[in-house]
């Protein structure tokens, strides 16, 4: 009796344990109250204010130059790599080329990102300090299936693109830095540009195109944007593979994400993007739509007030911010279809970076095989967008990616990987959510 007893005991606690830890899994896909620390990425914010009328925009499309199937203007359909034969450009998807390996860049760069530490030094004295030592020791808590890569290995730009073609996304919105400029950790990738065009607009990947997502540098104002803007459009506007928005005048446009608009004030950027700015753009061979990033609740107005034509939220951990929170977004539309703004929700598959933040734990959110991204993908789709974003296909440092994975076990490390499903995981599950994007969409229109 005693022996029956103590095997009921054990079994109890098992079953508890079992409740308790998928009770903790599922935590994650429930938005938090708010920041409970600056989370990953996130500056300390300017206050800002005011308000400004708005003009006209409509749905995504293709360059005039680009055929669609007849009754649609937001999908196209493809020839080789994608049995199911269709990518849609309101799927847009964050694309980063800082990535080198000795192979190709003479080292390796981004895979060996240090260890970032906290800025409350007593915090920092609790975490370890120095940088990555790839191949086996990355700045990731999940490993490539192509390696350590260089985003500059023509190999390496193929497989991605035919990994986002089979992803179903119709556009690669592309980290943007100014000539001889990079990020913190990395080197200057914009003469990388040219290759990405070429080959989105490959006929192999036919229909794949580009938009530009201007990252944050020292210096960066609306006058420097400016000069960017103008750069690109000159460079680059003619390319085949340029994205464009077609606007409710008509208008064929570039469009543009601006990450961390906040930091330059409204004020500064209603100079550039109102027709009655000191330098506006408005109206002139470089006019295009700029979409702003929403982090706090109050950026809104300010986005509004700048001249913006809409906003975006990239961040992929749910609860980090009030623009990533789901449960906000349908103020958020509501907001903007007010002011005749876009809003874009962005959805990712999870969000892990104490890789290379090793304090951050708070921030992230589990994948539970798959179910936060589509918790995600549901949330985005119930307000009804014109656009969605997918951060990222391959933000490695973040575990944002839905580039593909393996399992990776090393002396010192055990990556996280996809299992029990496969490298594909998540490019088939943002197809199989692109397609009901689309179809929903349809009825939306009726």
């Amino acid at each position: 009796m005693a022996r029956l007893r103590r095997r009921a005991c054990v079994a109890l606690f098992l079953f508890t344990l079992f409740i308790f830890g998928t009770l903790m899994a599922l935590r994650t896909l429930k938005p938090s109250d708010g920041f409970s620390d600056l989370a990953p990425g996130l500056e300390l914010l300017p206050i800002l204010g005011g308000r400004m009328d708005r003009r006209s925009v409509t749905r995504a499309s293709a360059s005039p130059d680009q055929a669609h199937p007849p009754g649609s203007n937001t999908k196209a359909v493809l020839s080789n790599f994608s049995p199911e034969g269709t990518i849609f450009y309101d799927v847009h998807i964050f694309y980063y080329t800082w990535y080198g390996s000795p192979h190709v860049d003479g080292k390796y760069i981004h895979w060996d990102h240090i260890l970032v530490p906290h800025w409350d030094p007593k915090i920092a004295s609790s975490y370890p300090r120095g940088k990555h030592m790839p191949p086996e020791d990355i700045g990731s808590s999940y490993y490539p299936e192509l390696n350590p890569y260089s985003s500059r290995d023509p190999d390496v730009l193929e497989s991605h693109m035919e990994q986002i073609g089979a992803s179903a996304a119709g556009v690669l919105v592309l980290a943007w830095y100014p000539p001889g400029l990079g990020d913190d950790n990395g080197e200057p990738t914009e003469d990388m540009v040219p290759a990405v065009l070429d080959y989105a607009a490959n006929q192999y990947f036919i229909l794949t195109r580009v938009a530009f997502h201007i990252q944050p540098y020292r210096g960066r104002n609306d006058l420097t944007v400016h000069d960017n803007i103008k750069y690109i459009i000159d460079r680059y506007g003619e390319h085949g593979a340029m994205f464009r928005f077609t606007t409710s005048t008509g208008k064929s446009l570039p469009l543009f994400y601006i990450y961390d608009s906040y930091l330059t004030p409204p004020e500064a950027w209603s100079e550039l993007l109102t027709p009655t700015g000191s330098h506006s753009i408005r109206s002139s061979a470089y006019d295009s739509i700029f979409i702003a990033l929403i982090v706090e609740e109050r950026h809104k107005h300010d986005i509004l007030a700048g001249g913006f034509d809409g906003m975006y939220s990239y961040f992929a951990s749910n609860g980090f911010s009030f623009g990533s929170s789901h449960q906000n977004w349908k103020a958020v539309k509501a907001f903007c279809d007010g002011n005749n703004l876009l809003f874009i929700p962005s959805v990712g598959p999870g969000y892990i970076d104490t890789s290379i933040r090793p304090w951050n734990n708070h921030n992230t959110r589990n994948r539970v095989n798959g179910r936060y991204y589509e918790t995600a993908l549901q949330a985005a789709l119930n307000v009804r967008p014109e656009i969605v974003t997918i951060t990222s296909f391959n933000e490695w440092h973040e575990g944002t990616q839905i580039e593909r994975a393996v399992p990776k076990k090393t002396v010192t490390r055990v990556y996280l990987d996809y299992q029990p499903h496969g490298p594909d995981h998540y490019l088939e599950l943002t197809r199989r959510w692109a397609e009901q994007f689309n179809k929903e969409k349809q009825q939306w229109l009726i």
